[in-house]
């Protein structure tokens, strides 16, 4: 049997052959001193950071990836904060998550599974390590929080239901082996990416005895109730964000705060306006609600706005009106008197102390998320009662670690990733580019690890995703592997990008792709100028937002060698109406439907401008994408196959949109690809015969 493309170039990668383009190939007698492929299954990030009540010890998540079945797994693991001595809670063959400490810090809760079922919730006393399984649920649970008196847990669960029906098949005699049910779908959004087709039911909330015992139905109904959740401080209801409107599968960001009552199941609405409203988070003497949301304008972007409303739903006012970022994950002081936020800024992440005046004091920052492949910007925080803030930090070198930080000091807990010291990484330099109309833009370059300024080096411009998100100067994986094999990375947060005010992402509203293109090309441009790019030897490469704009890049202009669109957008009239979130983007990023303006989608479309490609285009997408469907990629291939530009269409099997890079094998062999494609057409000597 011939084997596919990904596993012939995994087994070169792990013999050593990552670095095929140039410089940092591995001797054959030792290992290598620069990152490879297989180093990817050593990689460990800290993840969901939780600080006790009294500050005094951090659980968190510590996501390792299983090299004997190719996926990251979670353990969660203690750390005293005095000493940092860290101690493991909760291992297995199988993954855990969702560490919440009970009120009075002496359990925690968490969401676990041995790999053979859905994942259960559990409890652990903290003193004597004792631990219960709370659930034996069909489903897996989510959003888990403890009640003020630590008694309950509230949980969101799926709850299927028939769903739609036509007609009725024959009775099957028993025995006999028949196809599989016709399925009817009826729903506005019938898949996810995140769970593929979607099966009847909806999401709703749960309580459970701590203790052990029978959960307890919430809510009911055709709605999904959801979202993170907040008990009210008398214990008598839960708050909850949910669209419980009749229109609510096309009106995808009109949530509302509710809060279900216990007793009898009465709903009370306690926000009525057109726009999300989500997270809601209950102040310590229970007589006001913080929550985020905007007033919806049908722009591709709007700021989160942190706000504060008395517990009756009246009062409401804005908090960060006069903060030009979008905030999130609420969290109130132990006094009452301000909110814990966190919100982009600039490439970083910061979490911020917002007084009920609407004062703005940084507590932390330096945040990163969980994932390393790409440098996206993210993290998570925690906040204890006298205001010591964990979080979860890194830096373009590192993936992320545990810190806390208060009265202004922060303090690194974990080292989770000591064997890179032992590598030879790419440094990372910021620069500001000027664009074309003087905009300033942010961007980065990773540079070789062996790299010296007066020589020449081939570079890749490496475009995120969103396009409405942001890199920042944190650990990637697929750009420290490029760089490894001899290129400059370069990677920019053109206009469109967040963190950087509500007008500088809306520069692309309407208008995507359009001057972006010009952003990247300035930053381009830009490091040619500091003399060791060489003009002749760029190559560009995008997921996602990143995807269409390669695609959209080797359609304008034919400065680059190669290209590899991943998971791109290729026609928008036929990704509206088949991506798993049709009524957002229709409506928020073009403000018409397709047969409103079938001009104004072509004239943005990738496919529109393929029969000016000349550059040779790799192109890369999940054979599960249900976000930017697989059929994008397929076109944009066909297409190109059609007018005889250089190609291949490489699926990652069982991969969806996010997931693209999430087993670690499959990640290398991605990267792999795309050095491999991309050495085929470097014009120098390191690469002839490749």
């Amino acid at each position: 049997m011939r084997k596919s493309l990904l596993s012939l170039l995994l087994a070169a990668l792990l013999a050593g052959s990552m670095g095929s383009a140039g410089a940092g190939a591995a001797p054959a007698q030792g290992p290598s001193r620069v990152l490879t492929g297989d180093d990817l299954f050593k990689l460990e990030v800290a993840a969901d950071p939780q600080i006790s009540p009294d500050g005094k010890t951090v659980v968190y998540v510590r996501r390792s990836n299983d090299i004997m079945h190719d996926r990251a797994r979670g353990a969660l693991w203690a750390i005293d904060v005095s000493s940092g001595a860290q101690t493991p809670l909760v291992e297995g063959t199988g993954s855990s998550g969702q560490p919440r400490w009970s009120p009075d810090g002496s359990r925690i809760a968490y969401v676990s599974s041995d790999g053979s079922g859905a994942a259960q919730l559990y409890v652990r006393w903290m003193r004597n390590g004792a631990t219960a399984r709370i659930t034996g649920l069909p489903q897996s649970p989510g959003s888990i929080a403890w009640s003020p008196d630590g008694r309950r847990i509230a949980y969101t669960m799926f709850v299927p239901d028939a769903g739609a029906r036509l007609g009725s098949a024959p009775a099957k005699p028993e025995g006999a082996k028949w196809a599989e049910p016709l399925q009817f779908i009826d729903s506005v959004v019938y898949r996810t990416d995140e769970g593929g087709d979607n099966h009847p039911g909806y999401e709703q909330i749960f309580q459970v005895p701590a203790d052990g015992g029978a959960p307890t139905q919430v809510t009911f109904g055709a709605h999904n109730a959801g979202g993170r959740l907040a008990w009210s401080a008398d214990g008598q209801s839960i708050l909850f964000s949910a669209n419980l409107s009749a229109d609510w599968q096309r009106e995808l960001l009109d949530n509302e705060v509710h809060a279900v009552s216990l007793a009898d199941g009465a709903i009370q609405t306690l926000t009525h306006r057109k726009g999300p409203d989500n997270d809601p988070a209950v102040s310590p003497d229970g007589q006001s609600v913080a929550w985020v949301g905007f007033d919806d304008h049908d722009l591709g972007y709007q700021n989160l706005r942190l706000s504060v409303m008395r517990r009756d739903g009246s009062g409401a006012r804005v908090l960060t009106a006069n903060l030009d970022r979008s905030v999130g994950d609420p969290v109130w002081a132990a006094d009452g008197r301000s909110v814990f936020v966190d919100y982009d800024d600039q490439g970083g992440v910061r979490v911020a102390r917002v007084g009920l005046d609407g004062s703005i004091h940084t507590v932390a920052q330096g945040l990163t998320g969980p994932d390393f492949d790409r440098p996206y910007t993210g993290g998570g925080f925690s906040v204890s009662r006298d205001g010591t803030v964990a979080y979860a930090g890194g830096t373009s070198q590192r993936p992320s670690d545990v810190w806390v930080a208060r009265d202004g000091h922060a303090r690194q807990l974990t080292r989770l990733n000591g064997w890179l010291a032992q590598k030879r990484l790419g440094a990372v330099q910021h620069m500001v580019v000027t664009s074309f109309d003087r905009l300033p833009v942010d961007a980065w370059m990773v540079t070789p690890p062996d790299f010296d300024p007066a020589k020449k080096y081939p570079l890749i411009l490496e475009i995120h995703g969103g396009p409405f998100a942001a890199y920042g100067p944190s650990f990637g994986s697929d750009d420290q592997l490029y760089a490894a094999a001899g290129y400059v990375v370069l990677y920019v947060n053109p206009r469109g990008s967040t963190g950087y005010g509500e007008q500088f992402a809306n520069r692309i509203d309407k208008a995507y792709p359009g001057h972006d293109y010009d952003d990247l090309m300035a930053a381009v441009d830009a490091a040619i100028g500091k003399g060791f790019v060489d003009k002749d030897q760029l190559f560009v490469t995008g997921g996602s937002g990143g995807g269409v704009l390669t695609a959209w890049i080797v359609g304008k202009t034919d400065r680059f060698r190669a290209a590899a669109s991943q998971k791109p957008v290729i026609d928008w009239a036929s990704f509206v109406l088949t991506s798993d979130m049709t009524p957002f983007f229709a409506r928020y990023w073009f403000g018409k439907f397709p047969w409103e303006d079938p001009q104004g989608y072509w004239a943005r479309s990738p496919l529109s401008l393929v029969g000016n490609v000349k550059t040779p285009t790799l192109v890369v997408v999940g054979s599960e994408d249900h976000r930017t469907p697989d059929s994008e990629a397929e076109q944009y291939y066909t297409a190109l196959q059609l007018r005889g530009v250089p190609t291949m269409l490489v699926k990652v099997p069982g991969a969806n949109h996010e997931g693209l890079a999430a087993r670690p094998s499959q990640s290398a062999a991605k990267a792999a690809a795309i050095l491999a494609w991309f050495a085929r057409y470097r014009g120098d000597t390191a690469s002839a015969g490749k």
